[in-house]
């Protein structure tokens, strides 16, 4: 990730002030310098200053297509996920030329966006989609509201009707800078070719700037075929937009001497962990000072599973100890996380007894939840090695272990209430039971996928997270069907990696058109469909609040469809499991198949729910462990 200066445009609810846009010279939109706050974007390793008056570099003529393609390649764009239509066939044609790009057509835009943040996801690098103008380019907005939650790097290119059409309602017109303008960093609309080198660096600088995030460029028909120079922008120049500052020296002090005067502290880490690759300065600050981590659904694998400091994930699915540490925690140390209402419950009543310390790469993030005591802007890799050195600075004993009696509390429940489920006495699959056993057998080398629901929850509790970039799903949008076009996108990112995707049945249907790409591009990544024959996590809240009626949540039965057959029938490999004795030896059996995709249907328990679980808007007090049962623990400290 290149970090440089950057430009917010997303929903004030979320997000940094938005970007208004002004028009250039050439009606490219561009940010109002006058109006907008800018967002925090991180100053690392790779960052420079521009040259301070360079001509931008001039070549031959070309056709705008022609451009869009050189100007994709020196972005340093290896895969291309899209699907042609009339407005962006132009750029096709040169597309097809090109040796350093490799395009992987899709079945839907929705799984070239999904698979553009699969790719991300696993490289930290932006990925790239590309769809046609109208329902093509709507199609991208599910991805794209995907990633702007998760902060995931994403450019899509859209083609859009030519400019003496525009605002006419013209064939498979839409205004999709106006559609995204609120799930987008920021979006261009390209109005003459000379400039779409320009608006093609500025879309990658801004997706990975900072906090990383979706954007979007739409390039009519007529400025694709028009003729014009490459011109080669030699600096990004966004002014105005200063650099983030580290953090201040002052906060991170204030920081560590609340840590070390607290008894009873946790660390929150959050996905900003991940985005800033600050895996190891976790590891780091977390032995010395010996304080309990808890880690968020996308900091998974930021802090390794099996640590002894590691109490597992809080909030609306945490365990207990994660979930009861943060509530009797006299110090919250939130660092890259955003204290979102799945973490927190009910705001009012979470972590009652701390002082906050939030640390964040984006300012609007900090006290939009939750107030704070001691705030720090900056990248959590500098966040953590500034605190790290703080603690140094203020000497005594390392680890500085908190008070014997927390540690002796968090591991009273730990033993009272660890993360089990029952194994069902008839020989049939709980779906816990499959996923952890596809994790033990596939080991914490390889990279996991995720839809969403309940096999989601049971797939964060239950898998081998030992290391960054290692699983990957949808956390802020929860959408279904993300697990298959992500998994492309991530084998593709990492080919030498075994790919798993751990999917519902519900899931499962929306995006299995992905495995025809797969099969035909030679993509094997591995599928596990956790087959319930319905929508497990709706059924399970009807249960519990809709006093057992359930309607609209049985989308399969068990043989229909067939889902060994349906992959089958897209030239994978197709397996079938429904009894604990054939458990291994099915995923063994496709994990000796690697040059085609492999297909799984886990028959399992269509009773099965997931445990722990807060009600939504409830207190994290109100924690269950099972249908009528709260744990229970001791308040006085």
């Amino acid at each position: 990730m290149d970090p440089r200066a950057v430009v917010c445009s997303g929903s004030p609810s979320r997000r940094s002030i938005r970007t208004r846009s002004t028009t250039s010279r050439s009606g490219e939109s561009r940010p109002n310098q006058a109006t907008r706050r800018p967002r925090a974007h991180r100053a690392g390793a790779g960052a420079r200053s521009p040259p301070a008056h360079e001509e931008d570099a001039v070549t031959e003529t070309m056709t705008g297509a022609q451009i869009l393609v050189q100007a994709l390649e020196e972005a340093g764009v290896e895969i291309l996920f899209g699907l042609p239509g009339g407005t962006i066939l132009p750029a096709y044609d040169p597309l097809m030329d090109s040796t350093k790009l490799r395009h992987i057509l899709v079945r839907h835009e929705q799984d070239a966006g999904h698979a553009a943040a699969g790719y991300a996801t696993a490289t930290g690098r932006p990925g790239v989609c590309m769809a046609t103008s109208g329902p093509g380019a709507t199609n991208l907005v599910t991805p794209l509201c995907d990633a702007a939650m998760d902060s995931v790097p994403v450019v899509a290119v859209t083609g859009q009707v030519a400019r003496p059409m525009l605002g006419t309602d013209a064939f498979q017109e839409a205004d999709i800078c106006g559609i995204t303008q609120g799930i987008t960093k920021h979006n261009w609309l390209v109005r003459a070719a000379e400039d779409i080198p320009r608006a093609i660096a500025e879309a990658f600088h801004v997706a990975t700037t900072g906090r990383p995030g979706p954007v979007l460029v739409d390039i009519p028909k007529d400025v694709l075929q028009e003729h014009a120079p490459y011109v080669r922008p030699e600096r990004i120049n966004l002014p105005g937009v200063p650099q983030t500052p580290r953090p201040h020296p002052r906060s991170l002090t204030q920081a560590a001497t609340a840590l070390r005067a607290a008894k009873r502290p946790v660390l929150y880490a959050g996905g900003g962990i991940i985005k800033a690759d600050a895996a190891g300065e976790l590891m780091t600050f977390a032995e010395l000072t010996g304080i309990p981590v808890v880690t968020t659904l996308m900091a998974r694998g930021a802090f390794p599973r099996s640590h002894p400091q590691n109490l597992g994930m809080p909030g609306m699915h945490g365990t207990v100890p994660a979930v009861t540490a943060l509530q009797q925690a006299d110090l919250v140390l939130a660092v890259g996380a955003r204290f979102d209402d799945r973490v927190t419950g009910d705001p009012k009543t979470f972590a009652r007894h701390a002082k906050i310390v939030h640390a964040d790469i984006d300012p609007a993030e900090i006290g939009k939840n939750r107030a704070v005591d001691i705030s720090i802007v900056g990248d959590a890799r500098d966040v953590l090695t500034g605190l790290t050195d703080a603690v140094h600075q203020l000497g005594g004993p390392t680890p500085w272990p908190p008070s014997a009696p927390w540690w002796a509390t968090i591991e009273t429940l730990r033993a009272a209430h660890p993360m089990t489920y029952d194994r069902p006495a008839d020989g049939s699959l709980a779906p816990q039971q499959v996923i952890e056993r596809i994790g033990q057998l596939a080991g914490p080398d390889a990279l996991y996928v995720s839809g969403v629901g309940q096999h989601q929850m049971w797939a964060a509790h239950y898998l081998p997270l030992e290391r960054p970039r290692s699983f990957l799903n949808s956390g802020g949008a929860g959408t279904m069907g993300y697990a298959l076009p992500a998994a492309m996108g991530a084998k593709l990112a990492q080919p030498d990696t075994i790919v798993w995707a751990i999917d519902g049945d519900g899931c499962f249907q929306m995006t299995c058109r992905t495995l025809a790409t797969c099969t035909i591009e030679g993509i094997a990544i591995k599928v596990a469909v956790i087959n319930n024959s319905g929508l497990g996590m709706v059924r399970q809240l009807q249960s519990l609040f809709f006093d057992d009626r359930h309607f609209g949540v049985d989308c399969s039965t068990p043989q229909l469809p067939d889902f060994a057959a349906l992959g089958e029938a897209y030239g994978c490999v197709g397996l079938r499991c429904d009894k604990a004795e054939d458990l291994d030896a099915t995923i063994r059996k496709a994990m000796e198949i690697n040059d085609v995709p492999v297909v799984i249907d886990f028959r399992v328990n269509q009773q099965e729910m997931v445990w722990p679980m807060i009600a939504a808007g409830a207190s994290n007090d109100d924690i269950r462990i099972a249908r009528d049962t709260a744990p229970t623990w001791d308040n006085d400290f």
